[in-house]
């Protein structure tokens, strides 16, 4: 032992690694009253590193080119030691973290983890979200299969609504006159190495943001008002071990779930795997039915609801409505007036909202997923999509009214078991 402790006090005093393990882990404070919804956090890391590293052995064996891509992915699936584990681990992990950090963004919705001091902890959260669909949605072209290949005609194509420069830009993207092998290969660069760089900082930034104004709780109360004569918070206990040691339930519970359907379900019944997408891209055959993976269908259902052309044509306004709805959640901690963070605290009226804007947000991801003749209670898919649009928004517009106008409760001084 004394070697390794002398060689780890050689290194601090030439890279401060124990300042920074005091800083992030040993000596940060986070509230104690931590519960389930807590858990999102860490598994959004344990998931990304999972893609970096899946992702790293699979770009060996992967071929970027319109020839041999398809083949490249069957030889890894087929032919390659493990190839199908690792191949699995990645698609299914790349469903797994959206659906983590859906759930982590629904926590900070319920607890109010974007208003002040965390607006740029928030900020930087929805581009780490922003950054995570440019990176699904490259990753999803490069299997170059049906789906992959008509979602990227459909998705890019959208760039051509953009007035004046819009022709001009789609052609910049694809890098050819349609989608091509040139396609794929800007594609795989963008996947496999831009934006995961742009994800990875965008990540520390996240952390460091948020152990510079400390973590939330479900109370909404700042623990950093109630310390002791050391200046350690009342209500706080240090990140490790406590919270290493917890979160290694959650991280046990996810793997058990995630390796069931790696193993027993990873299609998912067509969600996580288009079964589309088990036969080659072809240029001359369209799918019956396009849509994209699960986790984009909210806002491909809005877009595909949009019908009304006022001086620009309908798929510029479908454009600009899902553009608008993820932009909206970037000025989400001005909107919200109400003098408590938590729900906990808020009046019915907030509840009502947030229950209503989730279950909107899965209407909308059931609708896009499906095709647009469907007919839900006698009415078409259509119209339930564009009344659940106006929905959506309405919860953002409206915020700043009723969390103003609405009840709250008295906050306790500390916080809560």
């Amino acid at each position: 032992m004394k070697p390794l402790i002398a060689l780890r006090d050689w290194v601090d005093a030439r890279l401060p690694i124990m300042r920074a393990w005091d800083t992030h882990m040993g000596k940060y404070y986070a509230p104690k009253n931590f519960n389930f919804w807590y858990f999102f956090g860490v598994l959004s890391l344990l998931v990304l590193v999972n893609q970096l590293l899946t992702g790293v052995w699979l770009t060996m064996m992967y071929n970027p080119s319109a020839e041999g891509a398809f083949a490249s992915v069957e030889y890894i699936m087929r032919d390659v030691e493990y190839g199908w584990l690792l191949r699995l681990m990645h698609s299914t992990g790349a469903s797994a973290f959206f659906a983590v950090v859906y759930l982590h963004m629904f926590r900070g919705l319920m607890y109010g983890s974007y208003k002040k001091p965390r607006e740029l902890v928030w900020i930087f959260g929805m581009l780490i979200y922003l950054a995570l669909m440019a990176e699904g949605f490259m990753g999803y072209v490069l299997p170059w299969g049906q789906m992959s290949y008509w979602g990227a005609q459909v998705i890019v194509s959208l760039f051509g609504a953009i007035p004046v420069i819009g022709d001009s830009l789609v052609e910049w993207v694809r890098g050819d006159y349609l989608i091509s092998g040139i396609t794929l290969n800007r594609f795989f660069a963008l996947h496999v190495v831009a934006i995961p760089i742009i994800l990875l900082a965008l990540v520390v930034l996240h952390l460091l943001a948020l152990h510079e104004v400390g973590s939330n709780n479900p109370d909404g109360i700042e623990i950093k008002k109630n310390k002791d004569a050391n200046g350690i918070p009342l209500d706080g206990v240090p990140f490790h071990p406590y919270y290493t040691v917890h979160d290694l339930v959650g991280i046990g519970v996810f793997l058990l779930v995630f390796c069931f359907i790696i193993f027993f379900v990873p299609e998912m019944g067509g969600y996580f795997l288009e079964y589309a997408n088990f036969e080659e891209a072809n240029a001359l055959k369209t799918p019956a039915h396009i849509a994209p993976v699960w986790y984009y269908t909210p806002y491909y259902a809005m877009l595909r609801a949009t019908t009304f052309s006022l001086v620009f044509p309908a798929k510029f306004w479908g454009f600009v409505i899902m553009a608008a709805a993820i932009a909206i959640f970037f000025v989400l901690p001005w909107l919200d007036r109400s003098p408590v963070k938590s729900w906990r605290y808020k009046g019915w009226m907030t509840k009502v909202a947030i229950y209503t804007f989730a279950f909107t947000f899965i209407f909308l991801g059931y609708l896009g997923a499906k095709p647009a003749d469907l007919v839900v209670l006698g009415i078409e898919g259509k119209k339930w999509a564009q009344w659940f649009t106006f929905v959506y928004f309405a919860f953002f517009i409206l915020m700043p009214f009723y969390s103003k106008w609405d009840k709250t409760k008295p906050v306790p001084e500390r916080v809560t078991s």
